[in-house]
């Protein structure tokens, strides 16, 4: 039996948070590069945070060695938890479904940081949301996809599938979205270009935002929460 309440699903870094410019700002802090946005979102993923041809040398050898990764972590914890900004319009979305009557809001993200947890409460915090009104978040590893996690936060609400949705900037968030019956909003401000989710991944044009008030827009009227 479902309850009469609706979901939805939000994916932290490139989605609602500005994580390129966390990364960049971090690699800059550490002598490296790794190029411009536009580049960035085309490489694959197990590239992205090597840089391309340009940067990859000199970034490698950055990285190398256990203590410089391990530097390369702390500094990227303090400029999340200092610095990083949500996308324009995103704190106002999060919080109007946090205060909206019947709606679950749920958090699920790969970040990387130190207690990545406490990492985006203290994000959120500096933004006038309190994480403690998410119905759900959890973080999971790298190497998990989101399948499950979006399967357990529904099932848990017993929230009809036709009433739920998922807001990510990856392919891998739309094939969890789709393989769990939700309704994918997807954005290529983020990790992955307009170019590379529908020419490589097929995903529809039309269930793509090119803007963090594109999408803002779309969950609004979804949800009959607009203006």
């Amino acid at each position: 039996m479902y309850s009469k309440e609706r979901l939805v699903i939000f994916d932290a870094d490139g989605t609602a948070i500005d994580a390129f410019s966390a990364i960049d700002q971090t690699f800059s802090y550490h002598g490296m590069d790794i190029g411009d946005l536009e580049r960035f979102q085309k490489r694959r993923t197990l590239f992205k945070y090597l840089g391309g041809l340009k940067e990859f040398p000199i970034n490698l050898r950055k990285q190398f060695g256990k203590q410089k990764r391990k530097q390369l972590l702390s500094t990227l914890t303090e400029v999340y938890r200092n610095e990083v900004r949500l996308f324009p319009g995103l704190a106002e979305l999060i919080q109007t479904l946090l205060d909206a009557p019947g709606i679950r809001v749920a958090l699920v993200t790969h970040n990387v940081t130190i207690e990545p947890e406490l990492t985006l409460r203290t994000v959120f915090s500096r933004h006038g949301i309190d994480a403690g009104q998410f119905d759900y978040l959890a973080r999971i590893p790298v190497s998990e996809d989101k399948i499950q996690q979006f399967k357990l936060v529904r099932e848990r609400f017993s929230v009809n599938p036709a009433r739920a949705y998922a807001c990510g900037d990856e392919h891998k968030d739309y094939l969890a979205a789709v393989s769990t019956g939700l309704h994918p909003f997807i954005v290529s401000y983020g990790f992955e270009d307009h170019r590379r989710l529908t020419r490589k991944f097929n995903i529809p044009e039309e269930v793509i935002s090119s803007t963090p008030e594109a999408l803002c827009a779309r969950v609004l009227h979804a949800l009959d929460l607009g203006h």
